[in-house]
């Protein structure tokens, strides 16, 4: 059962570092940085928007209008790390 703590620690890793990527790219598209005209980049935006924008969606459902600022990626690495925090406290479970 370690391992199955283990994989789910992992898989939460991998999205946790996913959102963060998609975070900088907009960030860099933003400010001009990227160009979506490059192929590359625009792959490589379109396949992080392919997998976070689903769980953005939701949690966009649930938080007020704040303009033009949108706080979903940050409420769902907060959940993230949230889970993680209950999956390593409960690791006794998983022995």
């Amino acid at each position: 059962m370690t391992s199955l703590l283990q994989i789910l620690l992992l898989i939460i890793s991998i999205v946790q570092w996913i959102i963060i990527a998609h975070i900088i790219m907009s960030w860099l598209i933003n400010f001009q940085v990227l160009n979506l005209r490059q192929p590359l980049v625009a792959q490589i935006w379109d396949g992080l928007n392919r997998l976070v924008e689903p769980v953005y969606s939701r949690v966009r459902a649930f938080l007020p209008n704040m303009g033009g600022l949108d706080l979903a990626p940050l409420v769902v690495l907060i959940g993230i790390y949230a889970l993680r925090i209950i999956l390593i406290n409960n690791a006794a479970a998983f022995y």
